[in-house]
């Protein structure tokens, strides 16, 4: 009887080590390498997992893939844009990795022709079309630019820069240097003066406009 037992407990310690030796000895060292069955160019980022089971990876930029799996199990290959396959390990591998080139096709999808309308019915197409404001071609938009009115008016309008105010008290000291030692000339006792605001009455420059 205390034989028995003896054996009964041995056979207990020495099973579990039976058992781990046998499920390393299914375990395989999966790697490979994804490429295009056009280019013959590498496939990065394609989803590997095996079937079945919660477990995989992914192949790297340069399309590598490594994982553990087991002696038989079929590993599952998918990226965007190409058709899905799978691969079989084979259970009578002899070691313990296992290296493969797994070839991907181009997955081809063709859509519906889709036409995209600028308006739900032709009648608000119509009406839309005959009010519509035709937009200025270039050379309109640029004679309105160039108008002297508008120019003469912006420019009016625009506040002086720093260039400008330069210039204008540059000018102002020049004038007082010219008339140095003598007494300045009033503008209005100058006939060119006189001139140009009455010509300016005449345009109506000092109209009062809305």
């Amino acid at each position: 009887m205390k034989v028995s037992l003896g054996l009964f407990f041995l056979f207990m310690i020495i099973l579990p080590e039976i058992k781990a030796q046998q499920v390393e000895a299914d375990l395989v060292q999966f790697s490979g390498l994804v490429i295009n069955s056009d280019s013959l160019h590498p496939v990065p980022y394609v989803n590997i997992r095996i079937k079945g089971q919660n477990r995989g990876t992914i192949s790297d930029y340069y399309g590598f893939f490594s994982l553990v799996a087991r002696k038989g199990e079929t590993v599952q290959f998918s990226a965007v844009g190409f058709k899905g396959s799978q691969y079989h390990i084979p259970d009578t591998l002899k070691g313990n990795h296992y290296s493969m080139v797994q070839i991907m096709t181009n997955d081809t999808i063709l859509l519906r022709e889709t036409v995209i309308y600028p308006w739900p019915t032709p009648e608000q197409f119509k009406q839309a079309f005959i009010y519509s404001k035709v937009p200025d071609d270039e050379l309109t938009i640029a004679q309105k630019n160039l108008d002297k009115m508008e120019m003469r008016e912006r420019a009016r309008q625009m506040p002086m820069d720093g260039s400008m105010n330069y210039r204008n008290y540059m000018n102002q000291q020049v004038d007082r240097l010219y008339y140095y030692g003598q007494t300045q000339p009033i503008s209005v006792f100058n006939p060119f003066a006189w001139a140009q605001f009455i010509k300016a009455w005449k345009r109506g420059d000092f109209k009062k406009k809305d």
